[in-house]
């Protein structure tokens, strides 16, 4: 029979870490641009007021990837959808660099690019190294 690794306890506290940021800052922001009036969003960022239709979009979107980044994990129920929301909150993160950059807005783009390799190190590390085990 062959050995399972199990992962070292400094990784998966790394994850654990990760995904609970991730979760704050999606959660967050997608409750702002969901709740939160189109021009008063369009004061921080421009482009809001010009695509509110895509404001509330990418609200849900954060919203839906902050719970799903770490809810299925927590509760053991279904893990695997918590490595699909950090593929997905890495998808938009991506999404956003390129409708930043193509705008002009590159200087725009730091927050966007920390929070897509923070959402492929939670997608690779529960994907490979340390995926929830709804056994335990």
């Amino acid at each position: 029979m062959a050995s399972q690794q199990t992962p070292s306890k400094t990784l998966s506290i790394a994850l654990w870490i990760v995904q609970a940021l991730l979760a704050l800052v999606f959660i967050g922001t997608g409750l702002v641009k969901l709740v939160t009036p189109v021009a008063t969003v369009a004061r921080m960022w421009p482009w809001a007021g010009e695509y509110p239709n895509l404001l509330r979009l990418t609200g849900l979107f954060d919203l839906l990837g902050g719970i799903g980044v770490v809810l299925p994990a927590l509760t053991r129920i279904r893990p695997g959808l918590t490595v699909l929301a950090a593929l997905g909150c890495a998808a938009l993160m991506g999404s956003a660099i390129v409708f930043h950059v193509s705008r002009g807005e590159g200087a725009n783009t730091p927050f966007n690019v920390v929070m897509l390799v923070l959402a492929l190190f939670v997608f690779w590390g529960r994907r490979m190294k340390a995926p929830i085990n709804t056994q335990d």
